[in-house]
């Protein structure tokens, strides 16, 4: 089994929009949306949920006032401030951390787990779907990104599929992290501008890191050929595969839209063939990988 996992050194460079494309085109495969901070991928799949679970993340510390004995030490110890002078804790303020748990000398402080969202299996049109939304301002994304991954894995051996293609967050943060260990590879999306390069340096670090393959396309290529060009050798520099530039196209906002993948939309737009072209690339590159 393989699992692609796409990413971005940021927000809005069109990775979602390809993993819609890359699931209309792919055959055998899981569908996995791991970017559970801001989940879209089923704005564009319109998946029929068929499995819902609860999601609990860490805990939050609660003082017993019948055990509390007042010493203060979990308000000296408490660097986030959470905890009033009468030994009540801010539930916004907690952090979770567990010090005042850990150090309280009566054991006067519960720490009771937290649901922070749900987690899904559904069915879209184009084969079965594992995703998640974390509540607002909920924590612990990484622990929900691993288990999804998890879930989306367990799906594929039960049915038999070999691919799983998975929607991966964007940046360096934990949740990336969590998306990326143990992936066949990860395709990279990035854009002709300075922050693109900067970013997808950052990105291209944290991969190598963790020893993954890593293969980058430029989307939006045309919108500044020059940058495009810089990039595309900054990608070799790294040691990244280069997959292929896509132009802009109004074809990809006018499928988010309507709730299509550019394929769907207009498979003889020139980003539509281009990105036909470019799973083709990928995919074959993906086939002469150890699977894991």
């Amino acid at each position: 089994m393989r699992e692609m996992v796409v990413i971005s050194g940021k927000g809005g460079t069109g990775k979602t929009s390809l993993v819609g494309a890359f699931s209309a085109l792919a055959r055998n495969k899981v569908l996995c949306d791991a970017d559970v901070d801001a989940a879209d991928l089923h704005l564009l799949l319109q998946p029929e949920i068929r499995r819902r679970e609860s999601f609990q993340g860490g805990g939050l510390a609660v003082i017993d006032v019948n055990r509390c004995t007042g010493c203060g030490l979990c308000i000296e110890l408490c660097q986030w401030n959470a905890i009033s002078d009468d030994f009540v804790v801010d539930p916004i303020a907690c952090e979770g951390c567990g010090v005042c748990v850990h150090f309280c000398p009566e054991d006067a402080v519960d720490f009771p787990r937290q649901t922070c969202g749900e987690w899904y299996v559904s069915e879209t049109r184009f084969g079965p779907m594992v995703h998640a939304g974390l509540g607002i301002a909920e924590e612990n994304s990484g622990k929900l990104v691993t288990l999804v991954r998890k879930e989306a894995r367990n799906l594929a051996e039960a049915r038999g599929l070999d691919l799983i293609i998975t929607d991966g967050p964007p940046g360096i943060g934990c949740p990336v992290i969590a998306s990326i260990g143990g992936a066949s590879a990860v395709l990279v999306v990035t854009e002709p501008t300075v922050s693109g390069e900067h970013d997808l340096e950052r990105v291209l670090q944290l991969v190598k890191h963790f020893r993954v393959p890593a293969m980058v396309l430029i989307n939006k290529s045309d919108l500044n050929p020059d940058m495009a060009g810089v990039i595309e050798r900054k990608i070799r520099e790294l040691g990244a595969v280069f997959v292929g530039s896509i132009p802009f196209s109004k074809t990809f906002t006018q499928a988010v839209v309507q709730g299509k993948t550019v394929p769907e939309l207009d498979p003889n737009d020139e980003s539509a063939r281009k990105v036909i072209e470019i799973w083709e690339e990928v995919h074959n590159r993906l086939a002469s990988l150890p699977s894991r």
